[in-house]
């Protein structure tokens, strides 16, 4: 009886992970940059999208580059630091972009039983966050825009840290969820979502400096004009997330569950940071710190609803 030879043939290596990670990690610090761009007044570093007066790699820093700036673009002058910073933004953008292109088609690759429908979710999410990102430019940072391009650097970043906890945990619950655990968590998620929009409301309309003492806003308790509104509207919200996520944090903490303290060691961060903000007059370290922080939340709340503890 022949003897009958076989070979076995190593399985395709995926890169799903290893591009996740770096998707991931790469989103945060893009988050990151956008704060410092916004809260740097360099948003508008670069009156062109997607490049830079005229310029697809660097930014004009010659005599004669100026010169033709100037030419193409009256009345916008180069500030060349502030254009830098632009730019940086957006090649940290472009290359999340292609990243998160790479950790979709790695899925569809290696998936054999579900439809990556997530991550192709984020790569419509990237590409609309491309054209908020030209229309914050074209549309001179209108306060929506540059609202929604916030909200949809932080849906992207949670996404990615959803579709991480799905490789790394599972569906991981440890125990069964009562309804009010499951109920506080979402309130948590749904009032952090809305504090993250009032936040970037607030810095659109320059309002952060509105209410310079803290508790009150210029001595009083009641707004006086727009900014101070829009300002003290985000106060009332953060005291609303600090109930919300305060009381779902304990309710983890009562079950035991170590991202309870997690939880209310990055809520005690932000109010602290927010705080500070206001009595430092909004130093720019500080003010990004705290974009980070709100980060951090989200992802931590996003990671909390979906493992259902």
């Amino acid at each position: 009886m022949a003897a009958v030879l076989t070979i076995d043939v190593p399985a395709r290596r995926s890169h799903y992970r290893p591009l996740l990670v770096a998707a991931t990690l790469l989103a945060f610090c893009v988050v990151g940059l956008g704060a410092y761009v916004r809260l740097s007044d360099a948003g508008l570093g670069c009156p062109d999208w997607p490049g830079c007066y005229g310029h697809l790699v660097g930014v004009p820093d010659t005599h004669a580059e100026h010169a033709a700036a100037a030419g193409a673009f009256p009345g916008k002058p180069v500030e060349t630091y502030k254009a830098w910073k632009e730019m940086i933004h957006r090649y940290a953008a472009g290359t999340l972009g292609l990243l998160i292109l790479g950790v979709a088609i790695s899925a569809w690759r290696r998936e054999r039983e579900r439809r990556p429908w997530l991550e192709t979710g984020l790569v419509v999410l990237v590409a609309f966050q491309a054209l908020l990102g030209m229309w914050t430019v074209t549309l001179l940072l209108k306060p929506a825009v540059v609202t929604a391009h916030l909200l949809g650097g932080m849906a992207t970043w949670a996404l990615l840290v959803l579709c991480l906890a799905r490789e790394k945990l599972g569906s991981g619950e440890a125990a069964p969820p009562g309804r009010r655990v499951r109920g506080f968590g979402l309130l948590a998620l749904v009032a952090l979502v809305g504090q993250i929009a009032l936040g970037g409301w607030v810095s659109s309309n320059y309002a952060a400096l509105a209410c310079p003492d803290f508790p009150t806003c210029r001595g009083g308790w009641l707004p006086i004009d727009s900014p101070t509104t829009i300002h003290m509207a985000h106060r009332l919200g953060a005291l609303l997330v600090f109930c919300a996520v305060g009381a779902y944090a304990a309710l983890l903490l009562k079950r035991r569950q170590a991202v309870g303290l997690l939880l209310a060691a990055l809520l005690a961060l932000q109010v602290g940071l927010g705080i500070a903000n206001v009595l430092l007059s909004l130093p720019l370290p500080l003010a990004v710190a705290h974009n980070l922080g709100a980060a951090l939340l989200l992802a931590t709340l996003v990671v909390a609803n979906f493992l259902r503890y």
